[in-house]
């Protein structure tokens, strides 16, 4: 099945637009990788596993993050499912999720010790003044649309999201 990821990333690439809305101008750095991938995507693993895991995609991310600023950009989008992979099973996916509030609760991941998942991004802005934009699906209870695009601007705040139409 081939589906078009356009008007999705309009829709991110529009709140990275307002995150900088001062600008008259700005660089935006689309990034991509080989996502390091968990050994069975089948099998489900420990929280502290995937935490692993995913840490080991952010430390590549961060330094194309850390050059995207060097070479002016102000945001920068990650590759979605980049920082965990693709092809999961309810169960397995599980252990990479986290609730992701909505944007109105003012929720900043890196300030709340109870976020494992996202706890692990926060460096990727906080350490250069970038706003990210990233793809990851979430626990959100009662959710029809279980993946969310998101972004966080150069605080870390989340801001408005939206939730892609594939469920679990």
């Amino acid at each position: 099945m081939i589906r078009s990821y356009f008007p999705k990333c309009v829709a991110l690439f529009a709140l990275f637009v307002l995150s900088v809305g001062a600008l008259d101008t700005f660089i935006a750095a689309v990034y991509e990788h080989a996502v390091i991938l968990p050994n069975n995507t089948e099998t489900p693993v420990s929280k502290e596993e995937a935490l692993l895991l995913m840490n080991k995609n952010i430390d590549v991310l961060e330094e194309a993050v850390k050059l995207a600023a060097k070479q002016g950009a102000h945001i920068i989008v990650a590759p979605e499912d980049g920082m965990y992979g693709w092809v999961f099973t309810r169960e397995s996916i599980y252990p990479y999720l986290e609730d992701i509030p909505d944007p109105e609760v003012n929720w900043i991941p890196c300030r709340d010790p109870q976020s494992m998942v996202q706890h692990a991004a926060p460096p990727l802005s906080s350490s250069v003044p970038l706003c990210v934009g990233q793809s990851h699906a979430s626990q959100s209870p009662c959710c029809k649309y279980p993946q969310h695009q998101h972004a966080h601007d150069r605080e870390w705040n989340l801001r408005p999201r939206s939730r892609q139409g594939v469920s679990l």
